[in-house]
């Protein structure tokens, strides 16, 4: 099983073209907008120019059969002007003679709203057309712009890969000498914070490893209370005057080792971390329920639904990962997470396992 290959930086790519993308294509798309409502009231502006000069030539041989020709009394009504009307639009025209009626040219309102439902075809179609030019132009753009973040990006996970690959050696170094020294003074308490400092690091190693992606997740069958027993133990002791209590049924899963190393480690360093001095740490598997719950009584999560985004952090310690990486290994092997956290209260974190049961 494969674990997803540059999920962070397809992230910040993918909304990288997001923003691009609405902010190039939003803005024009609002300037073709103006545009093209201009051009409709012009082409509106010039119907009317054209059905006036037709209605000026019908005033004079009254040869228009697309008209109806009427007549007003005169009065102060404005001459030689387009109106409109219920029958439709018309303009009056003066009689010779002195009459005391004027001539009334009126063009049917279905035939003006015939033509006007032309102009707006016309001129949607012009307008979806520039929208779908606009619509590729914007996509090219977008992709063109985030180019130089890509290769950025690229540039940084290598590096940061070249420099987690680094820190196996001298970690590798320090461990061998802690053990060294703890046969020469196997009761030393340096050499414990030393261990626990190194396991820290390895820690911090493996979250970055796990965000950068890219690795093979290998399954295999053990013992889960076995590996949680294990854990706790080790993370306890950088943690004195934290009180640690374990109950943990015999479970036997197939999954990924690594994977669920990572996740006890984040949470269970989490509870400790975040928790208050002569603090309590609880670790409970239960079998029957196929559930494993690890609950402190610390300083609790103001905005418990925001932990598992990426860099979110209430406290000024830490990098806003952690949870965020627990999330997407929880994810990757099919175990679903619940947690429930009160302000100076405790956190309670529940992981269902029934997916992974051996």
């Amino acid at each position: 099983m494969c674990a997803e290959s540059g999920m962070p930086s397809r992230s910040v790519e993918r909304e990288a073209f997001i923003k691009s993308f609405v902010l190039f294509f939003g803005s024009l798309s609002l300037l073709l907008s103006i545009l093209f409502y201009t051009i409709y009231k012009r082409e509106l502006a010039n119907l009317d120019s054209s059905i006036f000069a037709q209605m000026r030539i019908c005033s004079f041989d009254l040869k228009c059969p697309k008209f109806k020709i009427d007549f007003e009394e005169s009065g102060s009504k404005e001459l030689y002007t387009i109106k409109r009307g219920s029958e439709g639009v018309y303009s009056l025209f003066p009689i010779g003679g002195g009459s005391r009626y004027m001539l009334k040219i009126v063009y049917p309102s279905k035939s003006y709203r015939e033509d006007t439902a032309e102009i707006r075809k016309e001129v949607a179609a012009e307008f979806l057309l520039a929208e779908a030019v606009l619509l590729v132009l914007s996509i090219l753009f977008s992709l063109y712009s985030i180019n130089p973040l890509r290769h950025a990006l690229k540039l940084t996970h290598e590096f940061v890969r070249d420099i987690l690959h680094d820190f196996n050696t001298p970690l590798s170094i320090i461990r061998l000498n802690v053990k060294m020294l703890e046969r020469e003074c196997p009761k030393s308490s340096k050499s414990s914070r030393i261990e626990e400092a190194v396991e820290t690091l390895l820690r911090l190693q493996a979250n970055l490893r796990d965000y950068l992606g890219g690795y093979e997740l290998q399954s295999e069958t053990f013992r889960l209370d076995t590996l949680l027993a294990e854990r706790v133990s080790l993370i306890q002791k950088g943690y004195p005057e934290i009180e640690f209590t374990t109950s943990l049924d015999p479970l036997e899963v197939r999954s990924s080792k690594d994977v669920l190393t990572r996740i006890v480690d984040n949470v269970v360093t989490n509870a400790a971390k975040y928790n208050r001095r002569g603090g309590r740490v609880s670790v409970v598997l239960d079998a029957a329920a196929n559930r494993l719950a690890i609950e402190d009584n610390g300083i609790g999560i103001k905005n418990p639904e925001k932990i598992f985004e990426r860099f979110y952090k209430e406290h000024d310690r830490g990098m806003g990962i952690g949870l965020h990486i627990v999330k997407k290994l929880c994810d990757q092997i099919s175990i679903d997470i619940e947690v429930d956290s009160k302000k100076e209260k405790g956190t309670r974190f529940i992981f269902d396992l029934g997916a992974i049961l051996a």
